[in-house]
């Protein structure tokens, strides 16, 4: 059911039946390393290149989460995913192995919960019984893709921030489990003319108010509503900016917000201003806060996972960068 212009209320109880993440050897040593369930030695995932490296980690994460629910491939009915090479290039590799109906999505990194709010939405609906979601990045190869190979070793800023190496995959569908999966609100792009590639917090963190705003407003719910509001990769940059846009807009999320791109490392990792990339909200949702969820801790989360949808050639042309955010609404089945 539409709720407002931006807000999805899935009718059916749907859950997150299972969950798999796969994380590098940076992101294994952040403070939420054991809750990831593959982590790798080295950024080589034991494979020849950085972009084969990437499909084992999405191969794995979907591996896992399979396992966990005891279901093949051949009983998924629709495959979505995607990434931030060009081309969605990863998944693509990924869907010709599994032979999934496949639909490849991009949002940058946003693209976990977009992945996730169509996914249930098809499961809402009885398109599809078992929707497979899944999302990847490394870190080597979007330095390729976006800036420079990282045996460049070019200087950055502090407000850079560092992709995350990992993937999250996650199967929904009727079948019950301790996690739900309520509401989605989908962003709309905001550009507020920043250009600096180098300061995705500050580009994305006004998506990010104009989609949490939405989601307040179409759902007449507070902040207070929430255990935790997450967005995707704000970094500390962009953290402080989305608290005050809210501020402004009548909502004060101080008490609850936090920043996947904060979480998966520590500050003395040398990440400058946080993670980013596809596998960052999915890694540390799909494994840390839907491990919260199901063991009752906390009771309900919104996930704003945001996405800067630039490329090399716009960015070369001194474009500015157009952003969205994806929210998704997460609770516990406890008392459902």
């Amino acid at each position: 059911m539409k709720i407002g212009k931006q807000t999805w209320r899935y009718q059916n109880k749907l859950y997150l039946t299972s969950t798999g993440t796969a994380a590098g050897p940076l992101e294994a040593k952040g403070p939420l390393g054991s809750s990831f369930d593959k982590t790798y030695d080295d950024l080589h995932c034991g494979e020849d290149n950085w972009e084969l490296a990437e499909r084992t980690i999405m191969r794995e994460a979907i591996s896992f989460c399979l396992q966990k629910a005891n279901k093949q491939e051949s009983d998924i009915d629709v495959f979505l995913a995607g990434d931030l090479l060009n081309q969605t290039v990863t998944s693509n590799f990924i869907a010709k192995e599994n032979q999934i109906p496949f639909l490849g999505m991009f949002g940058a990194c946003s693209t976990s919960m977009e992945t996730l709010a169509v996914g249930a939405e098809l499961v809402d609906s009885g398109f599809a019984n078992y929707a497979l979601c899944a999302v990847s990045s490394h870190n080597a190869t979007a330095e390729r893709q976006f800036r420079y190979p990282t045996e460049y070793g070019g200087p950055k800023p502090k407000t850079a921030t560092y992709t995350v190496t990992g993937a999250g995959a996650a199967l929904v569908s009727k079948d019950p489990s301790p996690v739900m999966v309520k509401e989605a609100t989908i962003g709309k792009v905001v550009d507020w003319g920043i250009g600096d590639a180098n300061d995705m917090g500050s580009a994305m963190a006004p998506a990010a108010a104009d989609t949490i705003a939405a989601h307040f407003q179409e759902t007449g719910r507070t902040p207070t509503d929430y255990d935790m509001i997450v967005t995707g990769d704000l970094s500390s940059v962009g953290s402080p900016i989305v608290k005050q846009l809210l501020w402004e807009k009548g909502f004060n999320i101080d008490n609850v917000h936090h920043d996947c791109g904060l979480m998966i490392y520590s500050p003395d990792q040398p990440v400058f201003a946080g993670g980013s990339g596809c596998a960052c909200s999915a890694a540390v949702t799909f494994g840390y806060i839907a491990s919260q969820l199901a063991s009752g801790v906390i009771n309900r989360v919104l996930v704003a996972a945001t996405g800067a949808l630039l490329n090399p050639t716009i960015i070369q042309q001194k474009e500015t960068i157009p952003c969205v955010a994806h929210a998704v609404v997460l609770e516990s089945a406890g008392g459902q």
